[in-house]
Order: C-alpha cells, then structure tokens, then sequence
C-alpha cells in the first residue's frame, strides 16, 4: 500500500474516530478521551496498514476503495471475527402475528435488509422464518439473530436450564423456515445476580460450541458488571454485541466506552424513541443539507458515534429511509450540536 492510500485510509478512520472498536490489548481508556483513545488507535492501524499486517481495528464505517474515493461499509466485523459480517442496520421485529411478520420480513428483504432481530419476545419467529424460506434469498446472505428470555432464573443452574430451554425453543421455531443454524442468539436480559449470569452464558456457549447452531453470542441491557460477569472467566466465549436503548435522548457518558473497552458493539433496540417529537426540527435543518430526513440524520449519528441499530416499520417507504444512512457523513460540529441535545 503506497504513502497516500495509507494517509486516506487514516483519515478516513479519524473521520469516524468513533466507529473503531478497541481491541483486547487497548490499554484502558479510564481518564482517556474517546477522541484520544481512537488517535491511538488509528495510529497503530496506519502502523498495520504501512507493514502490510492485519489491522487490529474492526471495520470502521468508511474504508477507502481502489481509486481512493471515501465511501461507508455497511457492516462490521466483530470480535469473534466470524467470516460473515454484521449489518449495521438491521429489521427488528415487534409484537404482532406471524401473518404480519411474514408480510414485513419480506418487505424488508426486498427493501435491502439482511440483518433480522427476530426476538422471541415478539412471539412471531415462526412467521419470520417462512418469509425467509418463501423469499429465496441464499441463507448466507442473511444475518439472523434469536433471543433467550431467562432473566427471572434464579442461580446457576436454574438460570442454565431455563436458557438452554430458550435456545432450544428457538430452533424449533425457526425450522419453520428450514433454518437450522442461527448467526447470534441474544439474552434479552441478564439474570438477577453474577451466579444467574454465568449460568445464562453457560447454556449459550454450549449452543455454540457442542450444539453447533449459533456462530455469535449476544447480550442486552448489560452494564459494565453484568458483562464482567461473563469476562471474569479468561476462557468464556466474548459477547460480541450489547443491545442499548443508545439514542439521542438516552446516551449516558461512557455508554460506548464500556462497550469498546470490551470490545463488544453497541446495538441500538429504541434509535429513535422520543427523538422526533423532541428534536425533530433540528434533526430536519441539519438534514436539509443532504437531502435527508430527520429520522436518517437520527440513524446517521448514531452509526458514527460507532454502534448500530435495529429499526422497525410497517411501511415500505420507511424501510427504506431507515437503511439509507450510509451515503452521507455528519460533520464534526454537527455531531457536537446532536450530542448536546440531551446533554
């Protein structure tokens, strides 16, 4: 790689310093800016980039192509470093029929979609699962996560037993669809103690490893201790993403650093809760600027402060504004005037 790709390609990782997730080896962040902590890291990226090495970094969401022309990836790779990539954007089923989950599956599936939060919690997995089969789309393609409810387990092997249930529950319905392997199985929420936890994480990595039917394991709602929980144990299988209602209205300092220092990816499950009726206009003058609306420019900074999102509509034409985030970069004072919204 010549002198002038290596510069564009740091560039661009500084341009979205926020997008890159801290490795195993970051030193702590503790004290540390997240604009230095990234500076640190771009420039050990440059260093990989320079020697031909492979970068530490996960995908930030610009990469720089052949002809040097900035452009965004559309996904991430996370720690597990599976070959299949994770959508940035995803569908995120809510609390109605099979019917209906059939009819919007497909829709965001010709819309774009390949990223699917079908979470048990909604009750329509097997609606899901049809529309993937009937669709015809190459399961490779895909990326398709299930959750485990088991939160009210009390104690290792109750919390164990009520998600392994819950891992088994999914599968069957999921071989609605003929899909007999999931790419991530989520815990909606972690149990009541560090003991219900690890027994939580215990059923999900032996679906992973003895069972074979999930390649990525995931949380949600998890503070710094609950995932500790988890890390605490040098030869447990990492969580590669926590599910957060991350937004412009609910975005608490340090939310992303607990998540990066892990190296784990924050998902956001409420993106645009209460932000359009509180921010709307402003959202929408910024969005003026690139043709956007201003549930995008809400999408959008969320995807450059660095996690991701799953959305949900009924409408065709929702769908499709929702995935259309990844052709326009927010400013850096643009940013800075979103952030301190609900500062």
């Amino acid at each position: 790689m010549n002198a002038a790709k290596i510069a564009l390609t740091a560039l661009a990782c500084t341009s979205a310093a926020s997008a890159l997730q801290l490795p195993p080896s970051m030193p702590s962040t503790n004290g540390m800016s997240r604009r230095s902590a990234v500076s640190s890291l771009v420039t050990s990226s440059t260093a990989a980039l320079a020697s031909g090495a492979a970068s530490p970094l996960l995908f930030p969401p610009f990469i720089v192509n052949a002809d040097d022309v900035a452009t965004q990836a559309t996904s991430v790779m996370l720690n597990s470093k599976n070959k299949k990539t994770f959508p940035l954007a995803s569908f995120g089923l809510q609390i109605y029929d099979d019917d209906t989950a059939y009819r919007l599956t497909l829709t965001a599936l010709e819309v774009g979609y390949r990223n699917f939060f079908a979470s048990v919690l909604a009750g329509n997995q097997k609606g899901f699962a049809k529309a993937i089969k009937a669709s015809g789309i190459p399961r490779d393609e895909l990326y398709i996560c299930g959750t485990v409810l088991s939160n009210r387990a009390n104690g290792e092997q109750a919390a164990y037993q009520k998600s392994k249930q819950g891992c088994l529950e999914n599968m069957a319905a999921m071989a609605a669809g003929n899909i007999d392997k999931l790419d991530m199985i989520m815990l909606d929420y972690p149990g009541p103690n560090e003991e219900s936890i690890r027994g939580q994480w215990r059923a999900f990595e032996e679906m992973l490893s003895k069972d074979k039917t999930v390649d990525d394991l995931a949380v949600s709602n998890f503070s710094p201790s609950q995932l500790d929980a988890i890390l605490a144990n040098p030869d447990a299988i990492k969580p590669t993403v926590n599910q957060l209602p991350f937004s412009l209205t609910y975005h608490p300092e340090g939310i992303l650093e607990y998540n990066a220092k892990r190296n784990i990816l924050v998902q956001s499950w409420s993106p645009l809760s209460r932000v359009l009726p509180r921010y709307g206009k402003t959202l929408e003058s910024i969005g003026k600027k690139y043709g956007k609306s201003s549930a995008q420019v809400g999408l959008r900074w969320i995807v450059q402060n660095g996690a991701s999102f799953t959305t949900q509509s009924k409408s065709k034409n929702h769908f499709q504004e929702d995935l259309d985030v990844f052709d326009f970069v927010l400013t850096d004072d643009e940013m800075t005037q979103l952030t301190k919204l609900a500062a």
